[in-house]
C-alpha cells in the first residue's frame, strides 16, 4: 500500500489483488498518454484523482487477496485507527496476559490433591483409581481441593465452632441463674433454613395476662440477655418477650461479630417470627429493634407479607444513616468486603466514641464477654452501610405503625436520619422522639431518663394493644 499526502491533508491509499510480475513491492513504471493534459496545468483535486488512477500496488504476501478499495482519510484518523488495529489489540492482551501470569507466579507447583465426595469421605488420587479402576459405575459429585487449603479450613472451622460453643454455653447459665419468681426465662436453639443455629430466648410472666408479643432484635455487637430488664418491665405489662441473636452474635453460629449479609438476618427475623406466632395464635405482635437490629426490623417491615403479621415496630437509635468515620471508607468496603471480609478494621472505628452517659453501664457493656469489643470486620461494616442506603431510599414504602426514638448527641448513627424516616414514611400511625442530650444506647441511660424511655414505650404499646 503506497501513500501520498497532498496539500490537503488526504491520504490516497490503493489497494489490488492483480498478481503483475513486479519485484518485492516496487511501483512499476508507468507512461502516462501524450495525450491527456499535463498534472501542471490540473488543479489540486483533479491532481490527486489523477494520481489515484496510476498509482499501483504490488500485494503485501504471496497468495493474499483483498478487494481493491480507495480510502480517503486525513492523517489523525489514520493514527486513531493505528492505534485501535488488530495488531496493537493483541500486543494489548499480551501484556495483560503477562501482567496476570506474574501475579500468579507465586501459587504454582504441584499440590497433592485430595478427593472430597458427597459423603465427606476423602481419598487420594491413587487410591481412587484403585477403588473405581475395575468398575464404570456411576459416583456422586466429587469436589478437587489442595490439601493444604482444606487442613486450613478445618483449623479455621474448629476455631470458630469452639468460640461458638464457649459463648453459647455462657448464654445458657446466664438464663439458667435467673432466679426472678415472677417470670419465666428459658432459652432454645433456632435453626434457620440456612442451617445455622441461633440462640434464642423467652421470658413469659407468671401471674399476668397475656395481652400480646414483643420480638426482641439487639444491635451490633451485643446480644439479647442485655435487655433482660426491659423484658421483664414488658413482662409486668402483660407482654410474652422473644429475643434472638442474630448470626454470628451471642450464643448464636458464626464468628463473632461478623455478618455475611444482613438479608440473612432479616430472613431469620421472619422465619422466627413465624415460630413465635404458631405458638401464639390470637395475639398481637410487636417487634422492638436497637440500632442495626432496629434497621434489620424495618427492612423486613417492607415486605408486605411482614407487615401483615405485626402490629407495630418500636426503633431505637436505628441504623438508617450511618457515617464512618472517614469517606474513603466507604469506597473501598464494596471491594475489600470481597477480598478481606473477615479482616478488621481498627481505623474504621470513631475512636473516643462513648454510648451512654452511665458510667456503670459503660462498665458492663465491655466487660461482658458476650460483648464483642474489637474492630469492626470490613464485611459487617460493609453491610452496615448497604441496608442503611437500601432504607433511605425506601422510607416512603412503610406503612407499618412504628414509634422511633433518637438521642440528638448520638454519633454512632445519625438523628437526622431518623427525623428523615418520618418525614418520609407512608405509614399513618408514626411518632419520633428526638431525645436532647442522650446518647446511642437509650435503654442504657442514666436514670431517671432510663425509666422514662422504658415507660414512653410501653405506653406506645398500651395504646396499641387495647385498641
Amino acid at each position: 500500500m503506497i501513500s501520498l499526502r497532498t496539500t490537503t491533508f488526504a491520504t490516497i491509499s490503493i489497494r489490488t489483488h492483480r498478481a503483475e510480475p513486479q519485484s518485492h513491492g516496487k511501483v512499476s513504471c508507468f507512461k502516462p498518454n501524450r495525450t491527456n493534459p499535463s498534472l501542471e496545468t490540473r488543479s489540486p483535486d483533479q491532481k490527486s484523482l489523477a494520481i489515484a488512477r496510476i498509482l499501483m500496488v504490488m500485494e503485501p504476501k504471496q497468495g493474499a487477496s483483498s478487494p481493491s478499495t480507495l480510502m480517503l482519510t486525513s492523517g489523525a484518523s489514520g493514527r486513531i485507527n493505528a492505534l485501535f488495529s488488530l495488531r496493537a489489540m493483541t500486543s494489548l492482551l499480551m501484556l495483560i496476559r503477562a501482567f496476570v501470569l506474574m501475579l500468579l507466579m507465586p501459587f504454582r507447583g504441584r499440590k497433592r490433591v485430595v478427593l472430597v465426595s458427597g459423603n465427606g469421605a476423602e481419598k487420594s488420587k491413587d487410591e481412587r483409581s484403585e477403588s473405581n479402576g475395575a468398575s464404570n459405575r456411576k459416583v456422586g459429585p466429587v469436589v478437587r481441593v489442595p490439601a493444604t487449603a482444606l487442613q486450613w479450613r478445618r483449623t479455621a472451622s474448629s476455631s470458630v465452632e469452639q468460640e461458638v460453643a464457649a459463648r453459647r454455653a455462657m448464654a445458657k447459665k446466664r438464663v439458667a441463674q435467673d432466679d426472678d419468681e415472677t417470670v419465666v426465662r428459658e432459652f432454645s436453639i433456632f435453626t434457620t433454613p440456612r442451617g445455622d443455629a441461633l440462640f434464642t430466648q423467652s421470658w413469659r410472666p407468671v401471674n399476668v395476662k397475656i395481652r400480646g408479643l414483643v420480638i426482641l432484635l439487639h444491635g451490633l455487637n451485643e446480644h439479647s440477655g442485655r435487655y433482660s430488664d426491659f423484658a421483664k418491665k414488658l413482662n409486668a405489662n402483660g407482654f410474652n418477650v422473644y429475643g434472638m441473636d442474630w448470626i454470628g452474635h451471642g450464643g448464636s453460629d458464626g464468628l463473632h461479630a461478623y455478618v455475611n449479609s444482613l438479608d440473612d438476618a432479616v430472613c431469620d427475623l421472619k422465619s422466627f417470627i413465624g415460630r413465635v406466632l404458631a405458638e401464639n395464635p390470637g395475639l398481637p405482635c410487636f417487634c422492638f429493634g436497637h440500632s442495626t437490629g432496629a434497621a434489620i426490623i424495618l427492612k423486613a417491615a417492607l415486605d408486605p407479607k411482614f407487615e401483615a403479621c405485626i402490629s407495630g415496630v418500636v426503633l431505637t437509635s436505628p441504623a438508617v444513616g450511618v457515617q464512618p468515620s472517614h469517606p474513603i471508607y466507604t469506597i473501598l468496603a464494596p471491594i475489600v468486603s470481597l477480598l478481606l471480609p473477615r479482616y478488621q478494621v481498627g481505623a474504621a472505628n470513631k475512636k473516643g466514641l462513648v454510648v451512654s452517659r452511665d458510667p456503670e453501664a459503660l462498665v458492663a457493656k465491655y466487660s461482658d464477654p458476650l460483648v464483642y469489643t474489637g474492630s469492626i470486620r470490613v464485611r459487617t461494616g460493609y453491610e452496615i452501610l448497604r441496608i442503611a442506603s437500601y432504607l433511605q431510599q425506601n422510607l416512603r414504602k412503610l406503612r407499618v405503625p412504628f414509634l422511633v426514638l433518637h438521642g440528638t448527641a448520638d454519633r454512632v448513627t445519625d438523628p437526622d436520619a431518623s427525623a428523615k424516616l418520618y418525614e418520609e414514611a407512608s405509614a399513618t400511625d408514626k411518632t419520633i422522639r428526638l431525645l436532647e442530650g442522650h446518647l446511642h444506647d437509650l435503654l442504657f441511660e442514666p436514670e431517671p431518663e432510663r425509666e422514662a424511655i422504658m415507660k414512653e414505650i410501653i405506653e406506645w404499646l398500651n395504646c396499641r394493644v387495647e385498641r
